[in-house]
Protein backbone atom coordinates (compact mmCIF):
# COMPACT_ATOMS: atom_id res chain seq x y z
CA UNK A 1 0.00 0.00 0.00
CA UNK A 2 1.26 3.42 -0.87
CA UNK A 3 1.06 5.22 2.41
CA UNK A 4 2.05 8.62 1.04
CA UNK A 5 -0.86 8.85 -1.32
CA UNK A 6 -3.28 7.01 0.90
CA UNK A 7 -5.45 5.49 -1.83
CA UNK A 8 -7.03 2.10 -1.41
CA UNK A 9 -9.64 0.17 -3.31
CA UNK A 10 -10.75 2.51 -6.09
CA UNK A 11 -13.71 1.53 -8.25
CA UNK A 12 -13.75 -2.23 -7.90
CA UNK A 13 -14.14 -5.00 -5.41
CA UNK A 14 -10.72 -6.47 -5.94
CA UNK A 15 -7.71 -6.32 -3.69
CA UNK A 16 -7.00 -2.71 -2.65
CA UNK A 17 -4.90 -0.93 -5.27
CA UNK A 18 -3.17 2.13 -3.87
CA UNK A 19 -2.45 5.10 -6.03
CA UNK A 20 0.37 7.59 -5.89
CA UNK A 21 -0.43 10.66 -7.94
CA UNK A 22 2.10 11.46 -10.52
CA UNK A 23 3.20 14.61 -12.12
CA UNK A 24 4.42 12.91 -15.21
CA UNK A 25 3.59 10.41 -17.86
CA UNK A 26 3.36 7.21 -15.87
CA UNK A 27 -0.40 6.71 -15.65
CA UNK A 28 -0.49 4.11 -12.95
CA UNK A 29 2.36 3.74 -10.61
CA UNK A 30 2.39 2.54 -7.20
CA UNK A 31 5.68 3.41 -5.57
CA UNK A 32 6.36 -0.23 -5.28
CA UNK A 33 7.00 -3.18 -7.52
CA UNK A 34 4.42 -5.72 -6.46
CA UNK A 35 0.96 -6.30 -7.88
CA UNK A 36 -0.96 -4.84 -4.96
CA UNK A 37 1.24 -1.82 -4.59
CA UNK A 38 3.70 -1.06 -7.30
CA UNK A 39 6.19 1.75 -7.07
CA UNK A 40 6.98 1.83 -10.62
CA UNK A 41 6.08 5.05 -10.10
CA UNK A 42 5.08 7.44 -9.06
CA UNK A 43 2.37 8.75 -8.58
CA UNK A 44 -0.07 7.91 -10.74
CA UNK A 45 -3.18 8.31 -10.39
CA UNK A 46 -1.45 10.04 -13.02
CA UNK A 47 -3.51 12.57 -11.61
CA UNK A 48 -6.58 10.84 -12.15
CA UNK A 49 -5.24 12.54 -10.11
CA UNK A 50 -3.20 14.16 -12.35
CA UNK A 51 -6.09 15.98 -13.58
CA UNK A 52 -5.83 18.08 -16.61
CA UNK A 53 -8.23 18.79 -19.32
CA UNK A 54 -10.98 16.24 -18.69
CA UNK A 55 -11.58 14.42 -21.89
CA UNK A 56 -14.90 14.40 -23.63
CA UNK A 57 -14.89 11.14 -25.56
CA UNK A 58 -18.48 11.29 -26.72
CA UNK A 59 -19.51 11.31 -30.36
CA UNK A 60 -21.51 14.43 -31.09
CA UNK A 61 -23.53 15.56 -34.04
CA UNK A 62 -21.71 18.01 -36.31
CA UNK A 63 -22.68 21.52 -35.09
CA UNK A 64 -24.03 24.16 -37.42
CA UNK A 65 -21.47 26.69 -38.55
CA UNK A 66 -23.18 29.36 -36.46
CA UNK A 67 -23.49 27.21 -33.32
CA UNK A 68 -21.02 27.80 -30.47
CA UNK A 69 -18.49 25.01 -29.97
CA UNK A 70 -19.20 23.05 -26.82
CA UNK A 71 -16.40 22.60 -24.30
CA UNK A 72 -16.02 19.53 -22.06
CA UNK A 73 -17.13 21.55 -19.03
CA UNK A 74 -20.35 22.43 -20.81
CA UNK A 75 -21.45 18.82 -20.32
CA UNK A 76 -21.26 19.17 -16.52
CA UNK A 77 -24.39 20.11 -14.59
CA UNK A 78 -23.82 21.46 -11.09
CA UNK A 79 -26.72 21.33 -8.65
CA UNK A 80 -27.30 21.39 -4.92
CA UNK A 81 -29.79 18.66 -4.10
CA UNK A 82 -31.20 18.43 -0.57
CA UNK A 83 -28.10 20.25 0.65
CA UNK A 84 -25.58 18.04 -1.21
CA UNK A 85 -23.49 19.43 -4.05
CA UNK A 86 -23.92 17.26 -7.13
CA UNK A 87 -21.93 17.17 -10.38
CA UNK A 88 -23.34 15.28 -13.34
CA UNK A 89 -21.29 14.99 -16.51
CA UNK A 90 -23.36 13.63 -19.35
CA UNK A 91 -21.55 11.58 -22.00
CA UNK A 92 -24.11 10.83 -24.72
CA UNK A 93 -23.74 7.30 -26.04
CA UNK A 94 -21.60 6.04 -23.17
CA UNK A 95 -22.56 2.49 -22.25
CA UNK A 96 -21.42 2.73 -18.62
CA UNK A 97 -22.17 4.98 -15.66
CA UNK A 98 -19.83 5.75 -12.77
CA UNK A 99 -21.00 7.21 -9.47
CA UNK A 100 -18.98 8.45 -6.52
CA UNK A 101 -20.47 9.70 -3.26
CA UNK A 102 -17.55 11.49 -1.63
CA UNK A 103 -17.07 12.39 2.03
CA UNK A 104 -14.76 15.34 2.56
CA UNK A 105 -12.25 15.47 5.37
CA UNK A 106 -10.22 12.29 5.11
CA UNK A 107 -7.60 12.20 7.83
CA UNK A 108 -9.12 15.36 9.26
CA UNK A 109 -12.15 13.28 10.28
CA UNK A 110 -10.06 10.85 12.30
CA UNK A 111 -7.96 10.84 15.44
CA UNK A 112 -4.69 8.86 15.10
CA UNK A 113 -5.98 6.38 17.68
CA UNK A 114 -8.77 5.48 15.22
CA UNK A 115 -6.66 5.42 12.06
CA UNK A 116 -8.27 3.14 9.51
CA UNK A 117 -11.83 3.52 10.77
CA UNK A 118 -13.00 5.16 7.53
CA UNK A 119 -11.68 2.28 5.44
CA UNK A 120 -13.24 -0.24 7.81
CA UNK A 121 -16.55 1.64 7.84
CA UNK A 122 -16.92 1.95 4.07
CA UNK A 123 -15.64 -1.56 3.38
CA UNK A 124 -18.28 -2.96 5.74
CA UNK A 125 -21.00 -0.73 4.29
CA UNK A 126 -20.57 -2.31 0.85
CA UNK A 127 -21.16 -5.81 2.29
CA UNK A 128 -24.87 -5.57 3.10
CA UNK A 129 -27.76 -3.14 3.50
CA UNK A 130 -31.23 -3.20 5.05
CA UNK A 131 -33.05 -4.38 1.92
CA UNK A 132 -30.13 -6.37 0.54
CA UNK A 133 -28.43 -8.81 2.95
CA UNK A 134 -24.98 -9.98 1.92
CA UNK A 135 -26.02 -12.98 -0.17
CA UNK A 136 -28.79 -11.08 -1.95
CA UNK A 137 -26.58 -8.05 -2.57
CA UNK A 138 -23.93 -10.24 -4.19
CA UNK A 139 -26.50 -12.00 -6.36
CA UNK A 140 -27.98 -8.70 -7.49
CA UNK A 141 -24.64 -7.08 -8.32
CA UNK A 142 -23.69 -10.17 -10.33
CA UNK A 143 -27.05 -10.22 -12.12
CA UNK A 144 -26.90 -6.54 -12.98
CA UNK A 145 -23.20 -6.50 -13.83
CA UNK A 146 -22.50 -3.66 -11.43
CA UNK A 147 -19.84 -3.09 -8.80
CA UNK A 148 -20.18 -1.46 -5.38
CA UNK A 149 -16.93 -0.41 -3.80
CA UNK A 150 -15.15 2.29 -1.83
CA UNK A 151 -11.96 4.31 -1.68
CA UNK A 152 -10.15 6.26 1.01
CA UNK A 153 -7.48 8.97 0.74
CA UNK A 154 -5.88 11.44 3.11
CA UNK A 155 -8.35 14.12 1.97
CA UNK A 156 -11.63 12.32 1.30
CA UNK A 157 -13.27 8.94 0.94
CA UNK A 158 -16.10 7.61 -1.20
CA UNK A 159 -18.67 4.92 -1.83
CA UNK A 160 -18.70 4.09 -5.53
CA UNK A 161 -20.89 2.45 -8.12
CA UNK A 162 -19.90 1.29 -11.60
CA UNK A 163 -22.64 -0.09 -13.83
CA UNK A 164 -24.01 -0.22 -17.36
CA UNK A 165 -26.41 2.33 -18.72
CA UNK A 166 -29.08 -0.35 -19.22
CA UNK A 167 -29.04 -1.44 -15.57
CA UNK A 168 -28.32 1.95 -13.99
CA UNK A 169 -31.75 2.48 -12.41
CA UNK A 170 -31.75 -0.96 -10.76
CA UNK A 171 -28.12 -0.62 -9.69
CA UNK A 172 -28.84 2.80 -8.19
CA UNK A 173 -31.39 1.16 -5.88
CA UNK A 174 -28.64 -1.08 -4.49
CA UNK A 175 -26.29 1.86 -4.13
CA UNK A 176 -28.88 4.06 -2.44
CA UNK A 177 -29.77 1.39 0.10
CA UNK A 178 -26.10 0.80 0.90
CA UNK A 179 -25.60 4.55 1.40
CA UNK A 180 -28.63 5.15 3.64
CA UNK A 181 -29.05 1.81 5.37
CA UNK A 182 -25.82 -0.21 5.70
CA UNK A 183 -26.27 -3.17 8.03
CA UNK A 184 -22.89 -3.09 9.77
CA UNK A 185 -23.29 -6.65 11.01
CA UNK A 186 -20.71 -7.75 13.59
CA UNK A 187 -19.48 -10.60 11.38
CA UNK A 188 -18.97 -8.22 8.44
CA UNK A 189 -17.03 -5.74 10.58
CA UNK A 190 -14.82 -8.58 11.82
CA UNK A 191 -14.22 -9.91 8.31
CA UNK A 192 -13.32 -6.51 6.87
CA UNK A 193 -11.06 -5.72 9.80
CA UNK A 194 -9.19 -8.99 9.30
CA UNK A 195 -8.72 -8.23 5.61
CA UNK A 196 -7.33 -4.76 6.33
CA UNK A 197 -5.04 -6.16 9.03
CA UNK A 198 -3.75 -8.85 6.68
CA UNK A 199 -2.95 -6.21 4.08
CA UNK A 200 -1.02 -4.12 6.63
CA UNK A 201 0.93 -7.09 7.95
CA UNK A 202 1.78 -8.17 4.42
CA UNK A 203 3.36 -4.76 3.85
CA UNK A 204 5.98 -5.52 6.49
CA UNK A 205 7.53 -8.06 4.12
CA UNK A 206 7.73 -5.59 1.23
CA UNK A 207 10.72 -3.20 1.34
CA UNK A 208 8.92 -0.66 -0.84
CA UNK A 209 5.83 -0.70 1.37
CA UNK A 210 8.04 -0.36 4.45
CA UNK A 211 9.77 2.57 2.78
CA UNK A 212 6.47 4.39 2.23
CA UNK A 213 5.25 3.66 5.74
CA UNK A 214 8.48 4.93 7.28
CA UNK A 215 8.45 8.02 5.07
CA UNK A 216 4.86 8.82 6.02
CA UNK A 217 5.68 8.52 9.71
CA UNK A 218 8.68 10.79 9.30
CA UNK A 219 6.93 13.62 7.42
CA UNK A 220 3.36 13.41 8.76
CA UNK A 221 4.15 13.04 12.46
CA UNK A 222 2.84 16.50 13.43
CA UNK A 223 0.19 16.71 10.70
CA UNK A 224 -3.44 15.44 10.48
CA UNK A 225 -2.18 13.00 7.84
CA UNK A 226 -0.66 11.08 10.77
CA UNK A 227 -4.04 9.33 10.90
CA UNK A 228 -3.24 7.20 7.87
CA UNK A 229 -6.41 6.21 5.94
CA UNK A 230 -5.42 2.55 5.86
CA UNK A 231 -4.88 2.44 9.60
CA UNK A 232 -2.42 0.65 11.82
CA UNK A 233 -2.71 -2.86 13.25
CA UNK A 234 -2.99 -1.46 16.76
CA UNK A 235 -5.77 0.99 15.88
CA UNK A 236 -7.77 -1.42 13.74
CA UNK A 237 -7.67 -4.12 16.40
CA UNK A 238 -9.55 -1.83 18.79
CA UNK A 239 -12.39 -0.92 16.40
CA UNK A 240 -15.79 -2.56 16.64
CA UNK A 241 -19.37 -2.26 15.42
CA UNK A 242 -20.22 0.69 17.66
CA UNK A 243 -17.21 2.64 16.38
CA UNK A 244 -18.15 1.96 12.77
CA UNK A 245 -21.79 2.98 13.22
CA UNK A 246 -20.85 6.19 15.04
CA UNK A 247 -18.26 7.15 12.43
CA UNK A 248 -20.65 6.60 9.53
CA UNK A 249 -23.24 8.80 11.23
CA UNK A 250 -20.64 11.59 11.31
CA UNK A 251 -19.84 11.09 7.64
CA UNK A 252 -23.44 11.03 6.41
CA UNK A 253 -24.02 14.79 6.66
CA UNK A 254 -24.76 17.03 3.71
CA UNK A 255 -21.97 19.56 4.27
CA UNK A 256 -19.35 16.82 3.97
CA UNK A 257 -20.84 15.07 0.94
CA UNK A 258 -20.32 15.44 -2.81
CA UNK A 259 -22.07 13.34 -5.46
CA UNK A 260 -20.35 12.97 -8.85
CA UNK A 261 -21.90 11.02 -11.75
CA UNK A 262 -20.49 10.51 -15.24
CA UNK A 263 -22.34 8.70 -18.01
CA UNK A 264 -25.32 8.97 -20.34
CA UNK A 265 -27.70 9.97 -17.54
CA UNK A 266 -30.24 12.78 -17.69
CA UNK A 267 -29.45 15.33 -14.95
CA UNK A 268 -33.11 15.95 -14.20
CA UNK A 269 -33.78 12.22 -13.72
CA UNK A 270 -30.79 11.83 -11.46
CA UNK A 271 -31.83 14.89 -9.46
CA UNK A 272 -35.11 13.14 -8.62
CA UNK A 273 -33.28 10.04 -7.39
CA UNK A 274 -30.70 12.05 -5.47
CA UNK A 275 -33.45 14.02 -3.73
CA UNK A 276 -34.84 10.76 -2.36
CA UNK A 277 -31.37 9.58 -1.37
CA UNK A 278 -30.44 12.70 0.59
CA UNK A 279 -33.84 13.55 2.07
CA UNK A 280 -33.73 14.07 5.81
CA UNK A 281 -29.96 13.98 6.26
CA UNK A 282 -28.51 16.35 8.85
CA UNK A 283 -26.37 19.24 7.65
CA UNK A 284 -23.46 18.66 10.01
CA UNK A 285 -20.36 20.81 9.75
CA UNK A 286 -17.88 21.10 6.86
CA UNK A 287 -14.35 19.78 7.43
CA UNK A 288 -11.66 22.16 8.55
CA UNK A 289 -8.96 23.05 5.99
CA UNK A 290 -5.80 21.02 6.49
CA UNK A 291 -2.57 22.90 7.25
CA UNK A 292 0.30 22.65 4.75
CA UNK A 293 3.30 20.52 5.49
CA UNK A 294 6.36 22.38 6.67
CA UNK A 295 9.97 21.76 7.63
CA UNK A 296 13.18 23.71 7.21
CA UNK A 297 15.92 21.10 7.57
CA UNK A 298 16.95 18.01 5.65
CA UNK A 299 16.82 14.68 7.44
CA UNK A 300 17.74 11.02 6.95
CA UNK A 301 15.88 8.04 8.48
CA UNK A 302 17.38 4.56 8.15
CA UNK A 303 15.78 1.15 8.59
CA UNK A 304 18.37 -1.61 8.47
CA UNK A 305 17.40 -4.76 6.59
CA UNK A 306 19.61 -7.52 5.22
CA UNK A 307 18.69 -6.95 1.59
CA UNK A 308 20.71 -7.14 -1.62
CA UNK A 309 19.09 -3.90 -2.82
CA UNK A 310 18.76 -0.59 -1.03
CA UNK A 311 15.55 1.46 -1.29
CA UNK A 312 15.80 5.24 -1.09
CA UNK A 313 13.25 8.01 -1.20
CA UNK A 314 13.63 11.71 -0.49
CA UNK A 315 10.75 14.17 -0.31
CA UNK A 316 10.33 17.94 -0.20
CA UNK A 317 7.33 20.13 0.67
CA UNK A 318 5.24 21.05 -2.38
CA UNK A 319 2.47 23.67 -2.76
CA UNK A 320 -1.26 22.87 -3.04
CA UNK A 321 -2.95 22.41 -6.41
CA UNK A 322 -4.37 25.92 -6.09
CA UNK A 323 -0.94 27.62 -5.80
CA UNK A 324 0.03 29.83 -8.77
CA UNK A 325 3.38 28.03 -9.15
CA UNK A 326 2.00 24.48 -8.89
CA UNK A 327 1.88 24.07 -12.72
CA UNK A 328 5.54 25.10 -12.96
CA UNK A 329 6.56 22.63 -10.24
CA UNK A 330 4.48 19.96 -11.93
CA UNK A 331 6.49 20.41 -15.09
CA UNK A 332 9.75 20.60 -13.14
CA UNK A 333 8.98 17.26 -11.49
CA UNK A 334 8.10 15.71 -14.85
CA UNK A 335 11.30 16.99 -16.48
CA UNK A 336 13.30 15.70 -13.51
CA UNK A 337 11.62 12.32 -13.77
CA UNK A 338 12.54 11.94 -17.44
CA UNK A 339 16.10 13.10 -16.87
CA UNK A 340 16.58 10.77 -13.92
CA UNK A 341 15.32 7.85 -15.96
CA UNK A 342 17.75 8.71 -18.74
CA UNK A 343 20.77 9.25 -16.50
CA UNK A 344 20.23 6.55 -13.88
CA UNK A 345 18.68 3.73 -15.87
CA UNK A 346 19.49 4.23 -19.53
CA UNK A 347 23.03 5.60 -19.35
CA UNK A 348 24.33 4.02 -16.14
CA UNK A 349 22.05 1.01 -15.61
CA UNK A 350 21.99 1.70 -11.85
CA UNK A 351 18.28 1.04 -11.29
CA UNK A 352 15.28 -0.38 -13.08
CA UNK A 353 12.72 2.23 -12.04
CA UNK A 354 14.20 5.48 -10.70
CA UNK A 355 11.76 8.34 -10.72
CA UNK A 356 10.70 11.76 -9.50
CA UNK A 357 7.15 12.51 -8.44
CA UNK A 358 4.68 15.08 -7.19
CA UNK A 359 1.54 14.24 -5.22
CA UNK A 360 -1.91 15.71 -5.79
CA UNK A 361 -3.37 16.04 -2.30
CA UNK A 362 -4.47 18.73 0.08
CA UNK A 363 -0.93 18.89 1.50
CA UNK A 364 1.57 17.93 -1.18
CA UNK A 365 5.00 16.36 -1.41
CA UNK A 366 7.44 16.03 -4.27
CA UNK A 367 10.40 13.72 -4.29
CA UNK A 368 12.77 11.21 -5.83
CA UNK A 369 12.88 7.44 -5.51
CA UNK A 370 15.32 4.69 -6.44
CA UNK A 371 16.00 1.05 -5.59
CA UNK A 372 19.53 -0.03 -6.44
CA UNK A 373 22.53 -2.11 -5.46
CA UNK A 374 24.51 1.09 -6.07
CA UNK A 375 22.21 3.50 -4.26
CA UNK A 376 24.90 6.09 -3.30
CA UNK A 377 25.92 6.52 -6.92
CA UNK A 378 22.31 6.63 -8.12
CA UNK A 379 21.28 9.21 -5.52
CA UNK A 380 24.29 11.37 -6.35
CA UNK A 381 23.22 11.44 -10.00
CA UNK A 382 19.65 12.33 -9.02
CA UNK A 383 20.74 15.18 -6.76
CA UNK A 384 22.93 16.56 -9.55
CA UNK A 385 19.90 16.57 -11.84
CA UNK A 386 17.97 18.58 -9.25
CA UNK A 387 20.79 21.11 -9.12
CA UNK A 388 20.83 21.25 -12.90
CA UNK A 389 17.12 22.14 -12.89
CA UNK A 390 17.83 24.94 -10.44
CA UNK A 391 20.67 26.47 -12.45
CA UNK A 392 19.94 25.76 -16.14
CA UNK A 393 16.69 26.78 -17.84
CA UNK A 394 14.88 23.91 -19.50
CA UNK A 395 15.10 24.05 -23.28
CA UNK A 396 11.79 25.24 -24.79
CA UNK A 397 11.55 22.12 -26.95
CA UNK A 398 11.95 19.86 -23.91
CA UNK A 399 9.31 21.84 -22.05
CA UNK A 400 6.86 21.63 -24.96
CA UNK A 401 7.40 17.87 -25.18
CA UNK A 402 6.73 17.51 -21.46
CA UNK A 403 3.49 19.49 -21.73
CA UNK A 404 2.46 17.28 -24.64
CA UNK A 405 2.95 14.21 -22.46
CA UNK A 406 0.38 15.57 -20.03
CA UNK A 407 -2.20 15.80 -22.79
CA UNK A 408 -1.78 12.09 -23.52
CA UNK A 409 -1.72 10.92 -19.91
CA UNK A 410 -4.67 13.12 -18.97
CA UNK A 411 -6.85 11.62 -21.69
CA UNK A 412 -5.68 8.12 -20.77
CA UNK A 413 -6.44 8.68 -17.09
CA UNK A 414 -9.88 10.05 -17.92
CA UNK A 415 -10.76 7.63 -20.68
CA UNK A 416 -13.14 5.85 -18.33
CA UNK A 417 -16.16 7.35 -16.62
CA UNK A 418 -14.72 6.42 -13.23
CA UNK A 419 -11.53 8.28 -14.11
CA UNK A 420 -13.53 11.40 -14.88
CA UNK A 421 -15.48 11.06 -11.63
CA UNK A 422 -12.20 10.88 -9.72
CA UNK A 423 -10.77 13.92 -11.53
CA UNK A 424 -13.84 16.07 -10.92
CA UNK A 425 -13.94 15.10 -7.26
CA UNK A 426 -10.23 15.75 -6.76
CA UNK A 427 -10.44 19.30 -8.05
CA UNK A 428 -13.75 20.04 -6.35
CA UNK A 429 -12.53 18.86 -2.95
CA UNK A 430 -8.87 19.96 -2.89
CA UNK A 431 -8.11 21.69 -6.18
CA UNK A 432 -10.08 24.94 -6.07
CA UNK A 433 -13.27 23.72 -7.73
CA UNK A 434 -14.17 21.22 -10.45
CA UNK A 435 -13.76 23.78 -13.25
CA UNK A 436 -10.01 23.85 -12.56
CA UNK A 437 -9.89 20.30 -13.90
CA UNK A 438 -10.65 21.67 -17.35
CA UNK A 439 -8.12 24.50 -17.29
CA UNK A 440 -5.05 22.84 -15.77
CA UNK A 441 -3.61 21.90 -19.15
CA UNK A 442 -3.95 25.49 -20.34
CA UNK A 443 -2.03 26.63 -17.28
CA UNK A 444 0.73 24.14 -18.06
CA UNK A 445 1.00 25.45 -21.61
CA UNK A 446 1.66 28.97 -20.33
CA UNK A 447 4.58 27.98 -18.06
CA UNK A 448 8.00 29.35 -19.10
CA UNK A 449 11.46 27.79 -18.63
CA UNK A 450 12.31 30.46 -16.09
CA UNK A 451 9.21 29.63 -14.05
CA UNK A 452 10.24 25.97 -14.02
CA UNK A 453 13.68 26.92 -12.73
CA UNK A 454 12.18 29.23 -10.11
CA UNK A 455 9.85 26.47 -8.86
CA UNK A 456 12.75 24.02 -8.61
CA UNK A 457 14.77 26.55 -6.63
CA UNK A 458 11.89 27.35 -4.33
CA UNK A 459 10.73 23.85 -3.48
CA UNK A 460 13.32 21.18 -4.33
CA UNK A 461 15.41 21.49 -1.21
CA UNK A 462 15.73 20.19 2.36
CA UNK A 463 14.86 16.68 1.22
CA UNK A 464 13.90 14.23 3.94
CA UNK A 465 15.29 10.83 3.02
CA UNK A 466 14.33 7.34 4.10
CA UNK A 467 16.71 4.47 3.36
CA UNK A 468 15.85 0.78 3.68
CA UNK A 469 18.74 -1.64 3.28
CA UNK A 470 22.04 -3.12 4.38
CA UNK A 471 23.50 -1.37 7.43
CA UNK A 472 27.00 -0.82 6.06
CA UNK A 473 25.79 0.55 2.73
CA UNK A 474 23.08 2.74 4.27
CA UNK A 475 25.62 4.22 6.68
CA UNK A 476 27.82 5.31 3.79
CA UNK A 477 24.83 6.83 1.98
CA UNK A 478 23.70 8.65 5.12
CA UNK A 479 27.16 10.11 5.62
CA UNK A 480 27.12 11.31 2.02
CA UNK A 481 23.69 12.90 2.36
CA UNK A 482 24.50 14.65 5.65
CA UNK A 483 28.00 15.82 4.70
CA UNK A 484 28.26 19.65 4.52
CA UNK A 485 28.44 21.10 1.07
CA UNK A 486 31.75 22.62 -0.04
CA UNK A 487 32.17 26.10 1.41
CA UNK A 488 29.67 25.55 4.25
Amino acid sequence: MNILSGWIKPWHNATPQPRHMTSGTHPDTGLYDKPRVRWQLVLALAFVVAGGLAGNWTVQARPQDTAPRLRPQDFVTEQTIAGVKTLIKRRPGSQTVAVGLFFAGGAGNIAPAQAGIEALTLATATEASRRFPRALLRRETARLGCSLSYLVTYDYSALTLATTRQTFEQSWKLFADVVRHPRFEAEDVTLMRERLLASLLDDEDDPDALLQKTQATAVYRQHPYAATPTGTPEALARLGVADVRAHYARLLTTKRMLLVVVGDVAPERLATEATRLFAGLPAGTPPKPLPPLSWTEADVTIVNRSLPTDYVQGVYVAPPLTAPDFPALRLAAAVLRDRIFEEVRVKRNLSYAPTAFLTAQGANLGGIYVSSVSAPQAVEVMLKEIERLKTEPVEPAELRATVAQFLTTTYLAEETNSGQVAALALYELVGGGWRQNFTSLERLQSVTPEQVRAAARKYMGNLRFVIIGDEARTRRLRNHLTAPAPGD
